[in-house]
């Protein structure tokens, strides 16, 4: 899929990240529904036009969130993947919770791992936060693992978190500070 798009806000060897567009629509919900058995039963990405645009809206226009696709350098800048920081609180905080999403055709190549560290490494630069946290189900192990490789650390387990798929589910918390970064 060609693909034209801003400049990215930070770049890596094989990814660079950039904030989502209204442009983007097309690329990203193809890339969902291609990805839809890798996602299920852990994600629900917008799979068409309409409930993109809102999705992306939101990410784009309102202050507590930030929201970042993962652009593949070497494919021609093709959506990769995702990462999103929801819930910013700033004040005496400065926290944001992490969510993200690998495209099926860029799963297990270390895309992800690379787009993650550049979304940190934003968050604590130009947006000013300190710490970032990942909710994760125990049974994603692809998105403990990346959790993991990132340097976060296992805070602890909450039952019944996060209302995902019709059901209440547990989630495992995972934190990295920017002090943690610093010194890893």
């Amino acid at each position: 899929m060609p693909h034209t798009a801003p400049r990215h806000l930070a770049e890596g060897p094989r990814v660079g990240i950039r904030p989502f567009t209204p442009d983007d629509a097309a690329e990203f919900t193809a890339r969902v529904r291609e990805s839809r058995e890798l996602h299920r039963p852990w994600l629900f990405p917008p799979a068409t036009t309409e409930a993109y645009a809102a999705y992306a809206g939101r990410l784009i226009e309102d202050e507590d969130r930030a929201g970042f696709l993962v652009c593949d350098k070497d494919d021609g800048g093709a959506l990769a993947g995702y990462v999103n920081i929801n819930n910013i609180v700033r004040g005496a905080f400065q926290s944001g919770a992490l969510g993200y999403g690998a495209f099926a055709h860029a799963a297990g190549r270390g895309l992800m791992k690379e787009g993650l560290n550049l979304v940190v490494g934003h968050a604590f630069g130009p947006l000013g936060l300190h710490r970032l946290e990942i909710n994760a189900q125990p049974g994603n192990t692809a998105s403990l693992a990346l959790a993991r490789s990132c340097g976060f650390r296992l805070e602890g387990y909450s039952p019944a978190m996060l209302h995902v798929d019709g059901e209440w589910r547990d989630h495992e918390r995972w934190a990295l500070t920017a002090e943690m970064r610093t010194s890893g």
